[in-house]
């Protein structure tokens, strides 16, 4: 089975394509509550039915952060823009009873507008999507994956590195990457997906795949991830497949909790992607839109000859994309079982497993919480006081208040 990857001069098979979408003008989707707001002003203004009024909110604050240099200042996160403390302000009385000031509406309206575009998911994840390894960096510890955002992935350590070459490894077990030149961001997606199906074949004839790329849209993102494995037991082409997710260790000892729950999270963030593909929950027009991406772009000579060997021949994306469902119909859901390997670095050797439970109810909660923060919607949280130990291998400690000020021990730091 082979998979194949973006050879390209002007783009790498990591990144993204290099290429500029047109000027866009800001929309933005104004909720029944905001628009019953507004109206309801209008409608006072109009009829010069005016009443003083007191009512009071929290201040305004939204603010960027500076970049880690040898005088590193506090560095500020991008925080809530609550309402505005106002006084002895024209006000108008609707027939609902809500008070409301005309041209208050109008500042809130500018506030909420200006959150959204200062957010980390407009400013760092905007026509990219959200990774699964975003919202597991959010769960682990919100500050550092802050701090990551604004002033640069810290270098990767020689237990990660290790970690990467495993997982590479485990990979080219069962899968043969083949190099194919890409020239466009449609390019690369119709190369995705083209990897999707060759994947989910390799699953269904041979019960195993490994590197699964997928894209879906949950809790009102869009996400990503690569699943690092999925099985089903050979001869039961009725059974569901389970996700696994083998993590390396550099010392012979299962992972404290919350690395567990970690984890968890990640594989629980799969079977929902996974789930909602199944289930053809994915809103074609708004991912060619979110991504800038042109359905009817003719796809490179190369990956077109690669789809015709791959028996369905795709001119397009959007012929690309609808080949992409008629896999996604042909698979059942993932297994309510999901599995973490654990095995040492050194020599590979098994250390245990965790298999646990799919809880949707918890998984949603926890990617909700996360874009609250991606959104702006609440200041980033430190890590709770009994996981300080974290901030021992974190490279931003030494710039963190959470870990200057003092912190319990840990006996775990390893990520």
């Amino acid at each position: 089975m082979r998979q194949l990857a973006p050879n390209s001069p002007e783009m790498s098979a990591s990144q993204s394509p290099s290429h500029t979408p047109p000027p866009e003008i800001p929309l933005e989707i104004i909720s029944e509550e905001e628009m019953a707001i507004i109206e309801a002003a209008f409608a006072a203004a109009a009829t010069r039915s005016l009443v003083s009024s007191r009512a009071s909110a929290s201040s305004s604050s939204a603010s960027s952060a500076a970049s880690f240099q040898k005088n590193v200042r506090s560095i500020k996160s991008i925080t809530l823009l609550s309402k505005r403390s106002f006084s002895n302000s024209s006000c108008s009385q609707s027939d609902t009873g809500v008070i409301v000031d005309v041209e208050d509406s109008g500042r809130l309206m500018t506030q909420k507008r200006n959150r959204i575009v200062d957010s980390l998911l407009h400013r760092y994840r905007r026509k990219r999507g959200l990774t699964v390894t975003d919202i597991t960096a959010t769960e682990w510890c919100e500050k550092k994956m802050e701090y990551t955002l604004l002033c640069g992935k810290p270098e990767k350590t020689k237990a990660m590195k290790a970690g990467s070459i495993r997982h590479e490894a485990l990979e080219e077990e069962v899968i043969k990457k083949v190099k194919v030149h890409v020239a466009s961001a449609e390019d690369v997606w119709a190369l995705k997906f083209l990897n999707f199906i060759v994947g989910a074949n390799q699953l269904l004839f041979d019960g195993l795949t490994r590197e699964l790329p997928l894209v879906g849209f949950a809790e009102g993102v869009w996400m990503v991830g690569i699943i690092d494995e999925i099985r089903i037991p050979k001869g039961q082409s009725d059974a569901y497949p389970m996700l696994v997710d083998t993590k390396t260790r550099v010392r012979a000892s299962l992972p404290s909790e919350p690395q567990r729950r970690n984890g968890r999270l990640q594989l629980m963030c799969y079977k929902h992607l996974w789930d909602s593909l199944v289930d053809d929950d994915f809103p074609s027009r708004q991912f060619f839109e979110f991504f800038s991406l042109n359905p009817n772009r003719i796809l490179s000579a190369e990956i077109r000859e690669n789809t015709a060997k791959c028996g369905f021949p795709a001119e397009t994306l959007t012929d690309m994309l609808r080949y992409s469902r008629n896999t996604w119909c042909m698979l059942p859901p993932a297994h309510e079982q999901l599995l973490l390997r654990y095995e040492l670095q050194e020599d590979q050797s098994f250390l245990g497993e965790d298999q646990f439970d799919y809880d949707l109810d918890w998984v949603k909660g926890q990617i909700k919480s996360s874009l609250e923060v991606w959104r702006g919607e609440r200041e980033a949280n430190y890590t709770p006081e009994d996981e300080r130990w974290k901030c021992r291998s974190c490279k931003f400690a030494s710039e963190c208040p959470a870990s200057n000020s003092g912190s319990p021990g840990g006996k775990d730091t390893e990520g």
